[in-house]
């Protein structure tokens, strides 16, 4: 480490790998000194404007905010809040396009701004070296303030780390062509500057804290030096202008000598790096408890007919920026001469190697942005030409030999195309910064950078969607798990029970039995109980029906001698009557009648008695059955013959009525022929 130290007195730095010297055009914006717009009517403020989760929100719309007041709050380490710029009321929440190379929407807040700017109520520290470690850090992740050097990683996540920190590095290098904001903040607040440097160096206690600037901003390299002329722990190192110098990686390697392998942290080097302008914001949220709600941006290119460093609150859309300072469409009424109009001018959200095209000039300005670059025609023509000029790769190597992360340019944009996202990772992908360098000197002119970010994009999604899916999936093994401990558990419960069931009936009571005797016993009776029932309810409907079809023949047969008595008394009475006269002169015809009738009368009385003697042997052939029905087999099989009997009883019925029937015919048919015959005699 000392050795470092005194290479840095020495003026000695390394190297790093590769490398372009484009031109600067600097001097556009660095002579003119940071402005102070006026209001907007309108601010669209992101939820998330930083690597992570955005917050969640705090507000609905109608509510009116006043300046500083808080929208969204953090529920989770990754997750920055966003507060009101300005005061105002909310007017909607809903997705709208965001600065992203993409043009993506995302959710936004829209502020319609009631130009009082009414700060909410501020807690001034007057003196941040009696706040405690954790404290400075709670304020930081409360002002929202996240990584304003292009990447947007948490301040707070990335300043509360481990101990045993040997130097913290502040990067002030602002390396890419055309942007001039840090320059003029260092010049203008270097106090300020210094002062967020202290609350970093109070929190970190590094061993040495190196602040490293390229040597083309003179003025912002005096004004550092003075501020921290009388700390000793504090070296302003001015290093050679190179592009990418204000890489992280590079930067390290510039002051350190040390190189950061892939896929780690510097931090676990024992080295952190902060920018100029995250210091600054560090400074504002501590002590004057300012959020992070503004920050310079370079408003640069020929297109502007004033171009300079302004102030612009998060949430200022572009396209007011650029009436400020004077945009002018050159194009809009000129024609081409085939008669068709020329392109718009392009809009580049930062620098000309690092930054992209914007398509909707109502995009807003966000946390990570330091640059609108408008050019004009003559000033950058590939800008206008929508046309792509790409060619095949002719395998010159320039790519390779310029890139600072020592990567393969070219083998990355073939895995890119073909997605081949296995081989990109292999490749180390992620460990391109889209510095833009070899692209730069691509003379295929083949836009490397834009294939790197929409490989970068795939991969991330499909990452998330694979952690989705393992998320899904462990839910599902830990239910499954959760299920089968439970159906184990009530599995253990009914055999516990059960035991003790068991247990309570095998115990003795007082008279020496036990309780599951008692229950066999009163389980046995119940059976009995219920099979005698049975047995009764089976046997009653047939006894039932004997009694009733023996009483029926008997009724039968007791009405047929009726009946026949009657009909023999009948012709009783009419034998004398008719036969008076005639009694002296036939005496035997008419006993000849007499006779004839006692004797179809006894025939009429035989057929009954058959009858009924028929229908009672019937009935006692049932009787064995009755009797003997004991099982649940013969049940089944008396029913059968109940039913045969009920067949048989009704057939020996009818043949009765039958003979009945006959007889009486019979004694009337005679009775109708004797008068007959009578008459025939006397005649």
């Amino acid at each position: 480490m000392e050795s470092i130290i005194e290479r840095i007195k020495q003026g000695k730095f390394w190297h790093f790998h590769g490398g372009i010297h484009p031109p600067q055009q600097k001097a556009i914006t660095a002579e003119n000194p940071i402005k102070q717009l006026s209001l907007p009517k309108q601010l669209i403020l992101p939820l998330q404007q930083h690597i992570g989760r955005q917050g969640d929100l705090l507000v609905v719309v109608g509510d009116k905010v006043l300046k500083g007041q808080a929208l969204t709050q953090s529920s989770n380490p990754m997750a920055v809040p966003v507060h009101a710029p300005t005061s105002g009321t909310i007017s909607a929440i809903k997705k709208s396009v965001i600065a992203h190379p993409s043009g993506l929407s995302e959710l936004c807040l829209f502020i319609d701004v009631d130009g009082e700017d009414t700060w909410r109520k501020r807690e001034i520290c007057q003196d941040f070296t009696k706040l405690s470690q954790q404290q400075i850090i709670n304020k930081i992740a409360d002002a929202g303030i996240a990584g304003m050097g292009g990447a947007g990683f948490p301040t707070h996540i990335k300043v509360n780390t481990k101990p045993n920190i040997n130097f913290l590095i502040i990067n002030a290098a602002e390396c890419e062509p055309y942007i001039t904001a840090d320059d003029l903040l260092m010049c203008e607040q270097s106090t300020a500057i210094v002062d967020g440097i202290k609350i970093l160096d109070q929190i970190l206690t590094p061993a040495f804290i190196l602040i490293g600037i390229e040597d083309n901003k003179p003025r912002a390299i005096k004004a550092l030096q003075q501020a921290t002329k009388h700390i000793e722990k504090i070296k302003v190192c001015v290093l050679p202008t190179k592009y990418p110098t204000g890489g992280e990686k590079q930067l390290i390697k510039i002051l350190t000598g040390k190189e950061i392998n892939s896929g780690t942290l510097p931090v676990s080097s024992g080295i952190v790096v902060q920018n100029v302008a995250t210091c600054f914001a560090i400074s504002d949220a501590v002590i004057n408890d300012i959020p992070l709600i503004r920050r310079v941006v370079t408003l640069t290119g020929r297109a502007l007919s004033k171009p300079q460093n302004v102030w612009a609150l998060l949430g200022t859309p572009v396209s007011y920026l650029l009436e400020q300072t004077g945009f002018t469409n050159e194009i809009s009424e000129k024609k081409s001469i085939a008669g068709s109009p020329q392109p718009s001018p392009p809009v580049i959200m930062g620098g000309p190697l690092m930054g992209f095209s914007i398509l909707n000039e109502q995009v807003p300005v966000v946390k990570t942005s330091n640059c609108i670059l408008a050019p004009s025609k003559a000033e950058m023509p590939s800008a206008f030409d929508n046309n792509s000029n790409e060619v095949d790769c002719i395998r010159c190597g320039q790519c390779s030999d310029v890139c600072p992360s020592q990567l393969l340019p070219q083998e990355l944009q073939w895995s890119a195309k073909a997605k081949d996202h296995q081989q990109l990772n292999q490749l180390n992908l992620f460990d391109c910064i889209d510095c833009g360098a070899c692209a730069y000197v691509c003379p295929s002119q083949i836009p490397l950078v834009q294939y790197y970010r929409i490989a970068k994009a795939e991969i991330r999604q499909q990452q998330q969607l694979d952690i989705k899916a393992e998320k899904a999936k462990a839910r599902f093994e830990a239910r499954k798990f959760r299920l089968g401990q439970e159906k184990i558990a009530r599995e253990e419960k009914h055999k516990k029970a059960a035991a003790a069931r068991k247990a309570t009936m095998n115990e003795k009571s007082a008279d020496g039995g036990t309780a599951s005797s008692a229950v066999a016993a009163a389980l046995a009776r119940v059976k009995a109980k219920k099979a005698a029932q049975k047995i009764k309810n089976s046997n009653e409907p047939l006894a039932s029906s004997n009694e009733v079809t023996d009483e029926k023949s008997q009724v039968k047969a007791a009405i047929a001698r009726a009946k026949a008595k009657r009909l023999a008394k009948e012709k009783g009475t009419e034998s004398p009557v008719a036969n008076n006269k005639e009694q002296t002169k036939t005496p035997a015809v008419t006993n000849n009648k007499t006779q004839s009738n006692v004797v179809d009368d006894k025939k009429a009385r035989i057929a009954a008695a058959v009858a009924k003697a028929k229908a009672k042997k019937a009935s006692e052939k049932q009787s064995p059955v009755v009797e003997n029905n004991v099982s649940s087999e013969q049940e089944q099989v008396t029913a059968s013959e109940n039913t045969t009997t009920e067949a048989k009883d009704k057939k020996a019925r009818i043949a009765a009525a039958v003979a009945k029937a006959k007889a009486k015919l019979k004694v009337m048919d005679k009775a109708q022929q004797a008068p007959t015959t009578n008459n025939e005699k006397s005649t």
